[in-house]
């Protein structure tokens, strides 16, 4: 029986001189690669890149500048000409043809094409950005990114199609030294595999640590510095002040700028109306202590120290990356409390918040959670009716490490008396699991999770937080997100799928016209991320005045009305 099979399978088989033609061919496929000319392209591909750059123009969250947009249209662009070339050889393969090169009157009913498509889509774009501009605020933009956008989106695209067509080059030299112990198909595929593992496991092995470790290096060079008209505090209730035990020198540049900061007794009275104690501010930099956890444990002794555990209020902050706290979220507690508070808070990081949110967020969950475990654990074996009120706050990455040391919304409501996380990144756990499990009906943007008995979200905590009618008691739990906020919205998956808040109403910041387009809008709100903070306060991620407002929604203090809100808004705007 096998030796029939054999027979009919040489029977079918193409004669010996045929099947060397055929590996001839397929080796000659390999070894003779065109070579391009490096400004030359094709028609389908650049069909492709005009369709994705008049469509990167559409808006998004914020307000774009020239350069931001020229970078995200010439993204856009090199990925659409890859799409369009792709979407060519597969037609090619379908109807079994060679390519062939484009006449000149298909060039010149593209260039007319491109000309007004452009244009088109550049009058449409800087209308809307107008439009994002008026609803936040912002000053308007300049009349040369029209110049701008154009030449630096042909910059970033000859410069990416140009690397694409490098790392194709590779491929095709590795299955060149394949082809002379495999088959020439095998060589090619093989070729693709080792340049595409290669390239991932170099960049998460070896070149995303080099650089994380290298901009470590570089920014702690700049938390050496110290803010101009930033002293050390001539008090016992800060850190770096008198008898403290944490050096000032070891601080770093934001926790300097944090112990030095705030209202003074004085400032406070003339608030209140009444005497006011000097507020506790502990803090513990990175050069504090070679750990995690001794900085902590740095920082919690010094907070005892200076007398924290016997005021009425406890606030722990967790940082963002470069151990930033803004400067609203314990300034309005000091105020509302008459200075009868004390917040404690570690640096984990160099890095400015706009890189750590991207790479820190380990360094944040351990912080956030070792910081919480060491107060509460001090807080815990206190006498019952002298404890004071422990909260917490943090904000961007901040929310995200502060929410780690509890697991849940009874964990909160058990072990708090109230919290506010602002503008939390889209991967913080609690945050997304409040989101996802939302009441039937309530939007992304402004969710409702189990009536609001426990935790609830606004982008306006100076209006009634939804839902209204419903009883809040116990401890409050308060998320401020802004509805033009990255931070809150960015997720790689925004490059493939339409997230749920576009398919809503939009927010009172977001214009009408946002829409989702694979790929583009996550180099949109990608793009959007490092200017989040270069808006008016009240949108993007600038929640600093509306502290105001939250505090007093968490702790309820007695007599407060819209009067005192928009005074005390007033003090907690830079420079009030």
């Amino acid at each position: 029986m096998s030796s029939t099979r054999l027979r009919l399978r040489e029977q079918d088989a193409p004669p010996a001189p045929v099947r060397a033609e055929h590996r001839q061919r397929a080796r000659q496929a390999v070894r003779r690669r065109p070579r391009r000319r490096p400004l030359r392209y094709t028609l389908p591909g650049l069909a492709g890149a005009l369709v994705l750059l008049c469509a990167s123009l559409t808006p998004s969250l914020l307000p774009r500048t020239g350069l931001t947009q020229g970078v995200i249209g010439g993204i856009s662009a090199a990925f659409g000409y890859a799409v369009g070339v792709a979407v060519a050889a597969a037609w090619r393969a379908v109807v079994d043809r060679e390519a062939r090169p484009a006449r000149r009157r298909s060039w010149l009913v593209f260039a007319g094409v491109a000309l007004v498509s452009f244009a088109a889509a550049t009058g449409y774009g800087r209308y809307w950005q107008a439009r994002i501009r008026e609803l936040m605020d912002a000053p308007a933009d300049s009349a040369l990114s029209v110049l701008v956008v154009p030449l630096v989106a042909g910059g970033v695209f000859v410069v990416l199609v140009a690397a694409a067509r490098a790392v194709r080059r590779v491929c095709g030299w590795i299955a060149l030294l394949l082809d002379r112990w495999i088959g020439a198909r095998a060589a090619r595929v093989l070729g693709w595999a080792v340049v595409v593992v290669g390239a991932v496991l170099l960049l998460n092995g070896v070149v995303v640590d080099r650089l994380v470790a290298a901009a470590d290096a570089a920014f702690s060079v700049r938390d050496d510095g110290t803010d101009a008209g930033v002293v050390r505090p001539s008090v016992a209730q800060r850190s770096g002040g008198p008898g403290s035990l944490v050096a000032w020198d070891s601080l770093g540049r934001e926790g300097r700028t944090f112990v030095a900061g705030g209202p003074s007794p004085a400032e406070i009275s003339a608030f209140t109306g009444a005497p006011a104690a000097e507020p506790v501010r502990a803090y513990a930099g990175l050069d504090s202590a070679p750990t995690v956890e001794l900085r902590v444990r740095l920082a919690v002794d010094d907070l005892e120290r200076a007398g924290g555990l016997d005021r009425g209020l406890l606030v722990v902050v967790t940082t963002t990356g470069s151990g930033w706290v803004d400067p609203g979220t314990v300034d309005a507690v000091e105020y509302l409390t008459g200075g009868d508070s004390a917040a404690v808070a570690v640096q984990y990081s160099y890095l400015p918040s706009s890189v750590s949110y991207l790479v820190d967020s380990d360094r944040a969950r351990e912080a956030g959670r070792e910081l919480f475990d060491a107060v509460y654990d001090r807080w815990n074996r206190l006498p019952l009716d002298d404890r004071p009120r422990l909260v917490v706050a943090g904000e961007s990455l901040g929310s995200f490490g502060a929410e780690t040391a509890f697991s849940g919304e009874y964990d909160l409501r058990n072990r708090t008396s109230g919290a506010v996380f602002a503008g939390p990144p889209e991967f913080t756990t609690l945050f997304r699991e409040f989101v996802d499990d939302r009441d039937e009906g309530s939007p992304e943007i402004e969710p409702v999770y189990r009536d609001g008995r426990t935790v609830r979200f606004t982008d306006d905590p100076g209006e009634a937080v939804a839902p209204a009618g419903a009883p809040w008691d116990g401890p409050r739990v308060l998320y401020l997100l802004h509805p033009s906020d990255p931070v809150v919205w960015w997720t790689p998956e925004l490059a493939y799928a339409r997230p749920t808040w576009l398919e809503e109403h939009r927010g009172d910041d977001v214009v009408d016209a946002v829409r989702w387009i694979p790929f583009v809008t996550f180099w949109q709100v990608t793009a959007d991320l490092p200017f989040a903070g270069n808006v008016p306060d009240g949108h993007g991620h600038v929640y600093t005045t509306q502290y105001a407002d939250a505090w007093a929604q968490v702790l309820q203090p007695p007599g407060w009305d819209a009067a005192r809100a928009r005074q005390l808004r007033d003090l907690l705007e830079p420079g009030g």
